[in-house]
């Protein structure tokens, strides 16, 4: 397990939509801007081929929903792929995370997110589309 510490605290859902709905430019600055914070606090993370997270919310207070909050983890995945920590976002390298808490600290709100590695990344070929048969043409006899 490894962890790290992201100070502040990241957008929630709706200053997501906010940004997003009023032009596209401000979500893509948005994205990079919190996206660069989660590399820059997790560079001292080696690669993992995939992982699974615990993140606890130091929130400045409780004004705002959980659901809310945690819409931050995107940032979080993505730093982490920009970093290396992760080679991709996609299910075989992200095998889940839990909300672990959230916690009122007014002086220093952050997030801390704790890393546990969960082996060999899954095999989406053995979960893709199923291969049709097929179906061999009846040979019609005429008479």
């Amino acid at each position: 397990m490894e962890t790290f510490e992201i100070p502040g605290r990241l957008p929630g859902m709706n200053e997501i939509i906010t940004a997003a709905k009023s032009h596209y430019g401000k979500y893509s600055s948005m994205k990079k801007k919190y996206t660069k914070l989660v590399v820059d606090s997790c560079r001292k993370i080696g690669p993992h081929n995939s992982v699974y997270l615990e993140i606890t919310w130091y929130v400045p207070n409780l004004k705002r929903d959980p659901d809310n909050i945690a819409a931050g983890v995107k940032f979080i995945f993505d730093g982490l792929v920009d970093a290396g920590v992760i080679p991709k976002d996609t299910i075989a390298y992200n095998r889940g995370w839990k909300n672990d808490d959230f916690i009122l600290d007014r002086d220093n709100p952050r997030v801390v997110v704790k890393i546990f590695e969960r082996g060999k990344p899954l095999d989406l070929k053995k979960y893709g589309k199923k291969s049709k048969k097929k179906k061999k043409k009846k040979k019609r006899v005429w008479f």
